[in-house]
């Protein structure tokens, strides 16, 4: 990929909460030699409807966009999403088809529904108590669930994934995940998504991130990755080379999230590595996709 090739970077800090709008999600973008800054929502708080509608006015730009969630599902552990299910789907954009088309009637980008399909909802984790039984399947390699390739990658980075078919918990990404396929499905044509389809070579690009390894990046030590004052975000985004925001106290870690992340993208996206994993085949770029900054 051309280096230099993103004139602005954005960072969104999703969530696959129910309802229209949501605390917990936060638009920050970075600019040339800018701090990074917050996008206001058009409300008090964004909708996904709303973040899809500012990805669509995006289309011409080249801008990099970083969303913080899964964008497929377990794959390479058994060749397949959802095995023992004849339906299971052959690659990702297949699978947010079938999302979409089971949630097609549900409001807000919301994904209810296919959590609680009579077979999909068998491959989740939905409560302590409501465990479906193909969520942990045999290739499981441990009782948290199924993991795909770049989330062990991710591991190796010294953060913590949770599983995709897992709804439980503040640290749960699988209802984000399935929200975000949704989207993605809707955006089609607008934006490309990487690695499930090829860096174009001008116009927008849209990767999957894990806001701790921004923050790792930014110096956070293991397992301490919430930026929850100015202060600790500041010195973060110094190690990221990038000018300070304003401010001072506490701030909320979706913000936080989204500031640091866009300045880690604006700092490593000209770097090959990061578009070029090791472990990142053609099979598990159609099929699972992978997490920018797993290298």
């Amino acid at each position: 990929m051309k280096p230099g090739r993103f004139a602005e970077f954005i960072a969104v800090d999703w969530s696959g909460a129910k309802g229209e709008r949501h605390k917990g999600i936060a638009v920050a973008a970075a600019k040339g030699q800018d701090a990074p800054r917050l996008v206001s929502p058009p409300g008090k708080y964004w909708s996904r409807q709303e973040v899809r509608s500012l990805i669509e006015g995006l289309a011409s730009n080249d801008i990099l966009i970083g969303m913080d969630l899964g964008i497929s599902l377990p794959f390479a552990d058994s060749d397949a999403f959802f095995p023992g299910w004849d339906r299971t789907p052959q690659d990702a954009k297949s699978l947010w088809a079938m999302v979409e088309s089971i949630c097609e009637n549900d409001p807000n980008l919301e994904a209810g529904s296919f959590v609680a399909h009579p077979e999909a909802s068998r491959y989740f984790r939905h409560s302590r108590e409501h465990v479906g039984d193909r969520f942990h399947h045999p290739a499981a390699e441990t009782r948290e669930g199924r993991f795909r390739i770049a989330e062990q990658a991710q591991r190796a980075l010294g953060v913590r994934p949770v599983s995709n078919f897992n709804l439980v918990g503040a640290a749960q990404v699988g209802k984000s995940s399935l929200t975000g396929m949704r989207m993605l499905h809707s955006l089609q044509g607008v934006v490309s998504v990487w690695p499930v389809d090829p860096v174009p070579p001008s116009g927008p690009v849209l990767v999957e991130m894990y806001t701790s390894i921004a923050a790792r990046g930014g110096g956070a030590r293991k397992g301490k990755t919430k930026l929850r004052s100015y202060e600790a975000l500041n010195a973060a985004l110094g190690k990221l080379g990038s000018p300070p925001v304003g401010g001072a106290g506490d701030i909320d870690d979706h913000s936080s999230d989204a500031l640091v992340t866009a300045a880690w993208l604006r700092k490593i996206a000209h770097d090959p590595a990061y578009w070029n994993p090791a472990e990142l085949t053609p099979k598990i770029a159609r099929t699972e996709g992978w997490t920018f900054g797993a290298v």
